[in-house]
């Protein structure tokens, strides 16, 4: 098992503390994904995956249609996807990617949450070369699927890792190769259950329990904050 396997095995860190928030990200990677590819999912790939990503996470089907009009409303503030990162303490790397109307609110904001809990916004672009950001999909596993066949028939799709998690596969590859790797399960009557990117760290490092809580407690005031999708951080999670 690899970098990817390792890093999911040991991360339990929630991204997101309740159902709402959950729907409220989705929501709006649903309407910035419709302004650029179009409403309808048969010709917006990445629209289809965001549609399973919300059918698994059981947000309602009328949150989903509210999302992709929002959308198409001519009054509507477009969302910006920013990239915020810096050093919480004692070091930590955190990325913070946001979607957010109003980028000067946002940046004050996470700026402040930095300054005030022991952390430095940097400039963007200082700190991502310290994560690698990979296309993640999640399908039903298939009675008498051979993990090690698909990994090789995938290679040249894209994708660096295959491994099964209960019931489940979990399919890492490069970012850049979403659609590729998307279009191939489609085709070949995989059930996908969600398709979403991640950032995983090359290396990570290691605290004691009062630093954890340190970094903890800035991470979680990150992730609070309306305007955030996704936080990543480099301190090794706990086995």
């Amino acid at each position: 098992m690899g970098r990817a396997f390792e890093y999911r095995k040991a991360r339990k860190m929630k991204r997101w503390g309740n159902m709402a928030r959950t729907f409220t990200k989705l929501g709006k990677e649903i309407t910035i994904c419709v302004k650029s590819g179009g409403p309808d999912p048969d010709g917006n790939p990445r629209l289809r995956a965001l549609m399973q990503n919300a059918k698994a996470a059981s947000m309602p089907k009328e949150n989903v249609e509210r999302a992709i009009k929002k959308a198409t409303e001519k009054d509507q503030s477009d969302y910006k996807e920013m990239l915020y990162e810096g050093y919480g303490p004692h070091g930590i790397a955190i990325v913070v990617e946001t979607a957010t109307d109003n980028t000067t609110r946002t940046v004050a904001n996470v700026r402040s949450y930095f300054n005030k809990l022991g952390g430095s916004l940097g400039t963007t672009g200082s700190l991502s070369f310290l994560f690698d950001r990979k296309s993640v999909f999640k399908v039903a596993a298939k009675e008498g699927l051979d993990l090690e066949d698909l990994e090789l028939e995938l290679i040249d799709f894209g994708v660096d890792e295959i491994f099964a998690e209960e019931n489940e596969v979990i399919i890492y590859g490069e970012f850049e190769s979403f659609n590729q790797i998307q279009k191939y399960l489609e085709e070949n009557g995989f059930e996908i259950i969600s398709a979403e990117f991640e950032r995983i760290p090359n290396d990570t490092k290691e605290l004691t329990e009062e630093q954890r809580e340190q970094v903890m407690k800035l991470i979680e005031r990150i992730e609070d904050d309306e305007d955030v999708q996704n936080v990543y951080h480099n301190m090794k999670e706990e086995e």
